[in-house]
């Protein structure tokens, strides 16, 4: 799975309506329409700050956890990797998006798509992790 990085985030200043029920997948709710709060993605997802970015993604070696060709990711610099995490990792100056596992003392970065070897990461390669994925974005939207 190959990324595309995205211009810097601008702050935005649109509130959106935040309901207080939560909509069933399943069977419809009663829930009133109470509207709780405004809020803002910019806070909730912390796109302001400055270890924030966002980048796009192409391929499918990510989809068994969701993370589909065409999804926006939202990727935190500031946040530790640590084993289990889902990464932007640099191989050799090659982005990728990865879990991060650990074989023994080896490092490996495992797609979550069983079509897909792991990349071990050998002596001579230059690994840098360039952040750990938050959250990942897709439109629904199949006409537009």
């Amino acid at each position: 799975m190959t990324l595309t990085f995205i211009a810097p985030l601008s702050p935005s200043v649109a509130l959106l309506p935040h309901f207080s029920f939560k909509i069933p997948a399943g069977f419809p709710s009663p829930a009133s329409d109470h509207l709780e709060q405004e809020i803002s993605l910019d806070e909730l997802l912390e796109l302001g700050a400055p270890h924030i970015y966002l980048a796009r993604t192409c391929g499918d070696s990510m989809s068994g956890v969701g993370i589909f060709s065409g999804d926006l990711l939202i990727v935190d610099r500031a946040k530790e990797a640590r084993t289990g995490d889902i990464v932007i990792a640099a191989v050799n100056a090659e982005p990728m998006v990865k879990r991060l596992g650990m074989l023994g003392k080896q490092i490996v970065l495992l797609s979550e798509n069983p079509l897909y070897s792991p990349r071990y990461i050998l002596e001579g390669d230059e690994l840098l992790i360039w952040g750990v994925v938050r959250y990942c974005v897709r439109s629904l939207d199949q006409h537009g």
